[in-house]
């Protein structure tokens, strides 16, 4: 606590040996966050200056991209600035900013997924009133909601935690995320109440509404013809892969950390930078070389000689 500027700092304890590998640790994340922001922003490119990707599909799928940059963002340049420090510190006020950020985009992401299902959910079960339902207004719609929605409601619980006392001052962590909450006095009932509710309606309920949607796609799929079974295996697949992945790494954040396990600090680090850094890289290689017209425009960035 600094009694000056009456602004109470929190330390990081969640890095390993960082007086001694801090170099190592600068030089292979700030390599990957180079990668994520140049490998999401060449699809987002592709989608932006080529006219037949101007469709709803690749759309959602350039703002995941956006999503990932931001959300990697949120955290990658306070992570590097602690490699090179002393002491890896945070004042509470920006603690509780990082964690908003971080679950806001997290939500964010859920929702995207849910718009792209059902946007392939009218592609392939309504083909004839696609263009009618998936119009410009619909997609704006789709896209500023799930950025302002989870933001919205996160603002109640971030406000309240920064009224809240705290008895300790070190994270189990290298960044802000509901590690925080082990940090106050006391933990109210109502405040874990107000968690699981936003959870519901940002994480639990488009993933319910993903995996209705899919099934309802391969149940129709199922009963067409191959052409429509192709495109929806196509389509479909790479989006349900990417949502298993950010689940399950999202499950280890939300249930793993929330318990008062006692796992090894290296096995916490390795699990928590796999969402800031196996996820956001994950997405671009996952849409790049599954999606047909993306890899194909990739193709030809890259390889223009043999592309005639």
């Amino acid at each position: 606590m600094d009694d000056t500027l009456n602004v109470t700092y929190l330390t990081f304890g969640g890095h390993v040996d960082v007086d001694r590998y801090r170099y190592v640790y600068f030089v292979i994340m700030f390599t990957i966050y180079i990668l994520i922001i140049c490998s999401n922003s060449v699809i987002v490119y592709l989608i932006w200056v080529h006219p037949n990707l101007h469709e709803p599909m690749y759309i959602f799928i350039a703002a995941l991209l956006i999503n990932s940059v931001l959300f990697s963002t949120t955290i990658y340049p306070k992570l590097l600035i602690d490699f090179l420090s002393d002491k890896q510190s945070i004042s509470h006020q920006a603690c509780l900013v990082q964690f908003h950020m971080f679950y806001s985009l997290a939500g964010a992401e859920f929702l995207l997924l849910a718009a792209m299902a059902y946007d392939r959910y009218v592609s392939i079960c309504k083909p004839l009133q696609y263009p009618t339902i998936m119009s410009k207004t619909t997609v704006s719609i789709f896209l500023v909601s799930a950025w302002l929605l989870p933001a919205c409601q996160l603002v109640l619980p971030t406000a309240m935690s920064a009224k809240e006392k705290l008895c300790r001052f070190i994270l189990n962590g290298v960044f802000c995320n509901n590690t925080i909450y082990k940090l106050q006095c006391v933990i109210s009932q109502a405040r874990f109440v107000r968690d699981m509710v936003i959870l519901l309606n940002v994480a639990l309920v488009p993933v319910l509404f993903i995996l209705f949607t899919y099934t309802r796609i391969f149940v129709i799929s199922y009963r067409s013809s191959k052409e429509v079974r192709k495109k929806a295996a196509q389509t479909c697949l790479p989006h349900l892969i990417v949502l298993i992945n950010f689940s399950c790494l999202c499950a280890y954040d939300v249930i793993v950390v929330g318990l008062e396990a006692d796992f090894p600090e290296t096995f916490r680090l390795i699990m928590t930078l796999q969402m800031i850094l196996y996820h956001p890289l994950f997405n671009p290689i996952m849409y790049g070389l599954k999606m047909k017209e993306i890899h194909k425009h990739l193709k030809r960035l890259f390889f223009p000689a043999k592309i005639k």
